[in-house]
C-alpha cells in the first residue's frame, strides 16, 4: 500500500475523533457562556433585591435607635425586585409558564435583617377552608440567638447592639456592648474582639442551619413533583458570609438547571449599603467635648464615633459645625 493510501486510511480513522473532540470543545464553550449568563442574572437579581429592601419601608419606628444598620426591611419589595430582574435577564418576563419552571430551581431566598433573618421557601399550611396548601411563603423572623456555657443568653444584631440575659443576676440588659458591659458584668461583653467573633459565628451558623433545613424540605417537594435533582447547601467561604452580614441584605440559591452535560448550581449574596450615613466623630477640643461629621477638616483628638448626632449629644458632646473651621 502506497504512502498516500496510508494517509487516507489515517484520516478516515482519526476524522471521527477530531469531529467529536471539536463538538465537545464547542459544547464546553457554550456551557461556560451559559453559566456566566446565569451568574450575571443571579447577581443582578440579588443586587436589585438588596437595594429594594428599604424602599417604601417605614423607617420612623427605627429612628430611636442609634445604629444606622437598624432599618426596617421591606421583604415583599425585595422579593418583587428579585424575580422581576431575574425574569428579565432570562428573557421570560411575559411567560408565566417559564417563570413557574424557573422557580422550581430556586429552593430558598433569605433576607438578612438587623436583629434576625427571614426565609422565603416552600411551606405547607392549612387554609381557612381546611385545605392543605403547599406554596412558597415567608417564615417567621429567626433571631440571632446564642447561649454561653454560663447560661447567659444573647440576642445579637449586625453591630454591637445586643440584648442579654445575665443568668447570675437574672436580669435583662439591652444596648451597645460598650455601654452595658459594666452593668451586665459578663466576660463576653468586656472582650470586643471575642464578642464580634461569637456574634458573627452565631449569625452565620443560624442562617446556615435554617438553609440546610429548608433545602432538605425542598428536596421532599421536588421529589414529589418529579424533579430528580438533589438540592444541597453550597459551600460558601466564611469571608463572603462575614461581608454579607455586615449589613442587611439578601441571599439566594439557584440549583439543578440542566446545562449541557452538567447542571447549574450557584448562589448570590447581596448587601444593601444604601443606608450608610456620614459618621459622627466625638472629640476633645481643649477641655470641651465636641462632635462633628467625619468629613469636616478638624484634627482634634478623637474619643469615639457615633452613628447619629443624637447619640453623640446623649453622651455629652456639643455640636461643632464644619463652617466653624
Amino acid at each position: 500500500m502506497k504512502w498516500i493510501e496510508w494517509a487516507v486510511v489515517g484520516v478516515l480513522i482519526f476524522f471521527p475523533f477530531a469531529t467529536i473532540n471539536q463538538i465537545d470543545v464547542e459544547l464546553m464553550r457554550q456551557t461556560m457562556l451559559l453559566e456566566l449568563r446565569y451568574d450575571a442574572a443571579m447577581d443582578a437579581a440579588v443586587d436589585a433585591a438588596a437595594q429594594a429592601l428599604i424602599i417604601n419601608a417605614d423607617q420612623q419606628h427605627e429612628s430611636r435607635y442609634e445604629s444606622v444598620k437598624r432599618v426596617a426591611v421591606n421583604r415583599e419589595e425585595a422579593l418583587t425586585a428579585f424575580y422581576r430582574t431575574l425574569y428579565a435577564n432570562f428573557g421570560i418576563s411575559g411567560d408565566p409558564v417559564a417563570q413557574g419552571v424557573l422557580n422550581r430551581y430556586i429552593p430558598v431566598i433569605v433576607v438578612i435583617g438587623y436583629d434576625g433573618f427571614y426565609v422565603y421557601a416552600e411551606d405547607e399550611w392549612t387554609d381557612r377552608n381546611g385545605q392543605t396548601v403547599m406554596a412558597p411563603a415567608w417564615g417567621t423572623k429567626r433571631p440571632y440567638a446564642y447561649t454561653d456555657s454560663n447560661g447567659n443568653s444573647y440576642s445579637f444584631t449586625l453591630d454591637e447592639q445586643v440584648l442579654v440575659y445575665a443568668a447570675a443576676t437574672r436580669s435583662w440588659h439591652e444596648g451597645f456592648r460598650r455601654d452595658i458591659q459594666a452593668e451586665a458584668n459578663i466576660p463576653l461583653l468586656r472582650d470586643a474582639a471575642l464578642f464580634h467573633e461569637v456574634r458573627r459565628s452565631t449569625i452565620v451558623g443560624a442562617i446556615q442551619d435554617e438553609l440546610s433545613y429548608r433545602i432538605n424540605k425542598h428536596n421532599e417537594v421536588a421529589l414529589r413533583n418529579g424533579l430528580s435533582y438533589t438540592f444541597t447547601l453550597p459551600s460558601i467561604p466564611l469571608e463572603e458570609w462575614h461581608n454579607t452580614i455586615a449589613d442587611v441584605g439578601v441571599v439566594a440559591f439557584m440549583q439543578g438547571i440542566p446545562m449541557g452535560r452538567k447542571v447549574y448550581n450557584n448562589y448570590a449574596l447581596g448587601g444593601s449599603r444604601v443606608m450608610k450615613q456620614t459618621e459622627i466623630v466625638g472629640a476633645m477640643k481643649g477641655n470641651m467635648k465636641v462632635y462633628y461629621r467625619k468629613s469636616c477638616p478638624y484634627s482634634y483628638p478623637i474619643e469615639e464615633t457615633f452613628a447619629s448626632e443624637k447619640a453623640a449629644a446623649q453622651q455629652g458632646y456639643m455640636p461643632l459645625s464644619c463652617s466653624s473651621f
